[in-house]
């Protein structure tokens, strides 16, 4: 045998070895995180979600929590649920081919699909308006639901949301998994153990300058990600998401419901000054409110704005611009994450240092 044909059987076996692994990690993660609530097959797709009803002195109307990118239910699940008990009917869901819903049509792959089939979960719910809330992907999602189904929107809460299109690209690995064949064998075979190595500095990154949330990756069920089908789905929604802001942001000035905007100036993920700025100059009804030194959960690190924003689209008179000056007063001094590691690209870059954010 010769060398090209001992390299080429030694590729194929360690190709088979990673694929085998990536079995095991799978059957490792879906029983260490199981679903924890109910499904409904809508527009063709089996979607999990969980519900928490509103008790008998509920003050607000039903609201829809959509998760980001590389997430699921539990991101606001495990932040809404005990602070919003009994004041509203509250919906959790995984978006399709995330956490333990399936993927469902190709519309799926896009956010007014997404939009659509979280209608016909609410129409299966019996639920007829609601607020959405949707934090970063889930912003453009959000976007979607009340741009299509206005009648469906109390109104919207957007929480560091992507809606415009923006300069550069992806990461890498977003790319590549989105392309057929290659990013199938990438996502079969070194996705997760890749992935896994990540996560303490992924969530650094996702968080800073903020402290994370104590157990963050565990909490959320983070490692439902890694696994292929899921892997992919991710990765397939953020590489079709520039083409869709692109075509949907001229459109948004047709969107009356009210909405609030909260967005941190220190968020090394999503440019604030494109999409949240953006996104309030062209809706008709909605208030931007900025906090000084916040990244890219403001989901997680400052709850009591969020709650806020959602008594004020509700109809509740809220000061959302001293609530966010307060919480700047107990940010003021975090600088956690490895901010050098977390700028995908120059622009970004410059963006976080014109915000008076040093980076060593």
């Amino acid at each position: 045998m010769n060398i090209a044909a001992i390299i080429a059987a030694a590729l194929v076996a360690l190709t088979l070895v990673l694929m085998l692994a990536t079995r095991i990690g799978v059957f490792v993660i879906e029983r260490r995180y199981p679903p924890q609530g109910q499904f409904a097959t809508v527009n063709d797709t089996r979607m999990h979600f969980v519900r928490k009803p509103a008790g008998d002195g509920a003050d607000l109307p039903p609201i829809v929590f959509l998760h980001g990118a590389s997430g699921n239910l539990h991101d606001a699940m495990t932040i809404y649920a005990d602070r919003l008990a009994g004041r509203a009917d509250l919906v959790f869901v995984d978006r399709p081919g995330h956490g333990w819903s399936e993927r469902g049509p190709a519309e799926n792959a896009w956010p007014d699909g997404q939009a659509r089939t979280l209608a016909a979960l609410l129409d299966e719910l019996g639920i007829e308006r609601a607020i959405i809330v949707g934090h970063s992907f889930g912003g453009a999602v959000t976007v979607s639901f009340a741009l299509h189904h206005p009648d469906r929107t109390v109104g919207t809460v957007f929480l560091a949301p992507v809606s415009h299109p923006w300069p550069g690209g992806v990461s890498w690995y977003y790319t590549l998994t989105s392309v057929p064949v290659i990013g199938w064998l990438f996502s079969e075979t070194l996705a997760m153990p890749g992935a896994m190595m990540r996560i303490d500095a992924g969530t650094a990154c996702v968080f800073a300058p903020n402290r994370p949330t104590e157990r963050y990756a565990e909490r959320i069920h983070l490692p439902l990600l890694f696994r292929p089908t899921h892997f992919r789905s991710n990765a397939i929604d953020v590489a079709n998401l520039h083409d869709y802001v692109t075509e949907t942001a001229p459109l948004y000035d047709r969107i009356e419901t009210p909405s609030v905007i909260i967005t941190g100036d220190k968020d090394t993920i999503v440019l604030p000054s494109i999409h949240s700025v953006g996104l309030a100059r062209d809706l008709p009804n909605a208030e931007l409110v900025r906090v000084h030194n916040l990244g890219h959960k403001p989901d997680h690190v400052v709850p009591e704005l969020v709650t806020a924003a959602l008594e004020q689209v509700a109809g509740q008179a809220r000061d959302l611009q001293a609530l966010a000056r307060q919480a700047e007063a107990r940010l003021a001094g975090d600088a956690h994450g490895p901010i050098e590691r977390c700028l995908d690209s120059e622009v970004i870059r410059k963006e976080v240092e014109a915000a008076g954010f040093r980076i060593d």
